[in-house]
């Protein structure tokens, strides 16, 4: 196999055949290839897009790149969720213990941040002790005794993806329909999952800001996954402003703590989290329809349940044992922060939500680079949301960094994201369509 000629077929717009890209995701996960040539890969599919059939190929070869979960043996269905990425979409970290207080076992295996977007794998790093990337010994006993641990993809969890993903994410090579859903399905089809739902994010703030492409990614995810067996059901759901009120990693896991325990709960982010909850509880078959899986779910908050589980999983991998008592006392906090004053008076009308999240980035919240460190104590408060109405000079939002010269930095570009206007916008419903059987 020589990767230069794939490359060139590919860039060339050819079919590439199972075999050729089966050999090429070995010698990527081997690092038989380059930085390089993996990167060049990425940018003819970006340009030349992929098959169906090609598309499946280039998913299964990546899972088979490493082990393969079987939860056969659990008391109840494994299922997962996985969001194509956002700004303040932190719906993962309420989502895996609500689901497990209603029954499921949610073995999740996320990733780290993409772009502008942040990564579920982040958040939790900013929590002092937690296991990211466990051993699957501990993995595994931390999902049958808690019901859901999040964590990264380990060593031995589809390696080629992880090396794949890292190096899209700095080559301007995310926002391809076949990649996408090749990183999303290897990573969920080897954590052996009975089910699978989607939260495919279109909007300002998305990869994918129009809708019809983000129903295109969906529906290649759902087909690609249901040509591997696995069951799959998409909704989308809007990203034309940030979906919780903070941006970053450590207020972020505040934010889920202050959701899961009822101190507060955006209206946006919980519309989103409550319907993928019951998505995922229908297709698991632990509730008869969206009805009833909803109640289930707000049972699930409304008791404190999902808020013990998710206490008892951090402490499991290895966190605080009073992580959500003492929340304040764990989490990191950045030594500086500037409000970001509304220009004028008026209903906050539009949102550039990759400016925020572009922002975060900046404040040293993402990566420039695969090897960049996070600060996980960087990020944005307080975010207005689209409808509020503001005084001229009163606070859209607050900055946390980690000096003054930083937070300056971030204040004027996000001033220069929000717009206004006299009259009040309309709203819209968060969650828009379903794709699916």
């Amino acid at each position: 196999m020589l990767p230069q000629e794939i490359i060139r077929r590919k860039r060339d717009g050819q079919t590439l055949d199972a075999a050729d890209i089966t050999a090429f995701v070995n010698a990527m996960s081997s690092g038989a290839i380059t930085e390089g040539q993996v990167a060049a890969f990425a940018m003819a599919v970006f340009f030349n897009g992929m098959k169906r059939d090609e598309a499946v190929a280039l998913t299964l070869a990546m899972r088979d790149s490493g082990d393969i979960l079987d939860w056969s043996d659990l008391p109840g269905p494994a299922v997962d969720k996985h969001s194509t990425g956002g700004v303040g979409d932190n719906v993962s970290l309420m989502l895996a213990p609500i689901a497990a207080a209603c029954g499921a076992y949610v073995p999740m295996i996320s990733g780290r941040g993409l772009g502008h977007t942040g990564g579920t794998l982040d958040k939790m790093d900013s929590i002092p002790g937690y296991r990211s990337q466990p051993d699957n010994a501990l993995f595994r006993k931390v999902v049958y005794e808690v019901g859901c641990a999040i964590i990264g993809q380990t060593a031995n969890l589809a390696p080629a993806d992880k090396r794949f993903y890292s190096i899209r994410d700095v080559t301007a090579t995310v926002e391809s329909i076949p990649l996408i859903t090749a990183s999303i399905l290897s990573k969920k089809l080897s954590a052996g999952l009975n089910a699978l739902v989607l939260d495919v994010k279109s909007g300002n703030g998305a990869f994918m800001a129009r809708n019809r492409d983000a129903v295109s990614l969906a529906e290649s995810i759902v087909a690609v996954a249901q040509g591997a067996g696995l069951t799959t059901t998409a909704l989308l759901t809007d990203m034309n402003e940030p979906l919780a009120l903070a941006a970053g990693n450590a207020v972020e896991v505040r934010n889920a703590v202050d959701f899961l325990t009822g101190d507060r709960r955006d209206a946006r982010l919980e519309a989103v989290t409550l319907a993928l909850v019951a998505e995922m509880l229908v297709s698991a078959k632990l509730a008869p329809n969206h009805k009833v899986a909803t109640e289930k779910a707000r049972d699930a908050l409304s008791s404190g349940k999902a808020a013990e589980i998710f206490g008892r999983m951090v402490a499991g991998l290895g966190g605080p044992t009073d992580f959500i008592s003492r929340i304040s006392h764990h989490l990191p906090v950045a030594p500086v922060t500037h409000e970001v004053k509304a220009p004028q008076t008026g209903h906050v009308s539009s949102i550039d939500t990759r400016a925020i999240g572009v922002a975060v980035v900046t404040l040293g919240g993402g990566r420039i680079r695969p090897q960049d460190p996070i600060d996980h104590a960087v990020g944005v408060t307080a975010l207005q949301p689209i409808g509020a109405r503001m005084d001229e000079g009163e606070p859209v939002a607050l900055v946390h960094a980690r000096s003054h010269d930083d937070a300056a930095a971030a204040v004027r570009v996000i001033e220069s994201a929000y717009g206004f206007s006299e009259r009040k916008p309309r709203t819209i419903n968060p969650v828009f369509r379903r794709i699916g059987a």
